[in-house]
């Protein structure tokens, strides 16, 4: 699975999404794109899934023909997500496209 990471996103979680392939957006140069060109610009390179901390994706983008799916969680501190990246990563496995997850990190 091609996961990207949004600019908000802690790198270090890509560790525990092994054996994911995870590109962080700042080392594409997608890391200043808007949440609209950066959805288009994942789905055109083949990106399974978008991993961000950005609250208002949901409010901002259509998601009903869209081939990528996106996690969003709920804080973007390391301390707050490392002791849950492995039930992140497990989420993975489940996300159908198109579909949004808001994941309450403190709540797992």
């Amino acid at each position: 699975m091609k996961i990207l990471f949004d600019t908000n996103t802690p790198a270090p979680l890509a560790h525990a999404l092994r054996p994911h392939k995870v590109t962080l957006s700042v080392d594409v140069g997608w890391d200043r794109l808007e949440n609209g060109s950066l959805l288009s610009a994942a789905e055109a390179a083949g990106f399974d899934v978008l991993i961000s901390c950005d609250q208002n994706i949901p409010y901002q983008q259509n998601f009903t023909d869209r081939k990528i799916a996106v996690i969003i969680l709920s804080t973007n501190r390391w301390p707050l997500i490392r002791p849950v990246a492995a039930q992140i990563g497990q989420m993975l496995e489940f996300l159908q496209r198109g579909q949004v997850r808001r994941v309450d990190v403190r709540a797992l």
